[in-house]
């Protein structure tokens, strides 16, 4: 794998190819991008962005929201998906966060990771981006891009991130999410757009897919034998 100097580099490049890079969820306050972030799962960021408004104005705190009629709820988030899963997810979440926070969300991993419907990446993305706390989401789009370019290696979300984290200073943990989520999404897709990547001189997936797919010479279609045809001679002697 890359050594921590070259991953740095590799983000910057990254960061330079996609400035401003930030997750496209919106929220106000660490409760909102919690929620949103629940919602995301199965789901696009476009479209809990579209159910979002609504949703806050009805229930705009876990107060509100551990007391809503799941019906309601059900409604409202209806078209991100997996909905009546998800409204259990968020009650129960908010029921913990005012029975052992005071409705706050807190800034510890452990206690969001205890909270229903909070998985690490969630947690991370809340810690990273709301709360001011190093955390590196890892989400299929890192996974991706993270192994394609060579600085982590396997499947496992946890793995991954312990594998980055400790190549990158802590502030540059969420940059490197948010980056490396955009350039999945925009450039380095299942079906990646090579030609436009700011980092193929540092991917092993170029070099070792790509490049050698583009030099190695198609195999030649077998030409077959000229047919040839009958003389005059040779037709009134097969007579």
């Amino acid at each position: 794998m890359k050594s921590s100097t070259t991953t740095r580099r590799i983000i910057a490049a990254l960061a330079e190819q996609h400035p401003n890079a930030d997750t496209e969820l919106h929220y106000r306050n660490a409760f909102e991008l919690l929620v949103a972030t629940i919602l995301s799962a199965q789901s696009t960021d476009q479209r809990v962005n579209m159910v979002t408004p609504a949703l806050f104005q009805k229930f705009p705190d876990a107060r509100a929201m551990a007391v809503a009629p799941a019906p309601v709820l059900e409604k409202l988030i209806l078209s991100t998906g997996f909905f009546r899963q998800k409204s259990r997810a968020l009650i129960g979440m908010s029921q913990k966060l005012v029975a052992e926070h005071g409705g706050d969300v807190p800034p510890d991993m452990e206690k969001l990771t205890a909270l229903p419907g909070v998985g690490r990446k969630t947690a991370n993305v809340v810690l990273g981006h709301a709360l001011g706390i190093p955390g590196l989401p890892v989400d299929r789009h890192v996974l991706r891009v993270s192994n394609r370019i060579g600085i982590a290696e396997g499947d496992d979300p946890v793995s991954v991130e312990e594998q980055l984290c400790a190549r990158l200073p802590p502030e540059q943990w969420t940059l490197a999410s948010d980056v490396q989520i955009l350039h999945g999404r925009r450039i380095c897709r299942p079906k990646p757009l090579c030609d436009v990547c700011s980092v193929t001189d540092e991917c092993d997936y170029f070099r070792t897919v790509v490049v050698r797919e583009r030099t190695t010479p198609s195999p030649r279609r077998a030409k077959n034998p000229p047919v040839r045809k009958k003389t005059a001679a040779r037709r009134r002697g097969s007579k």
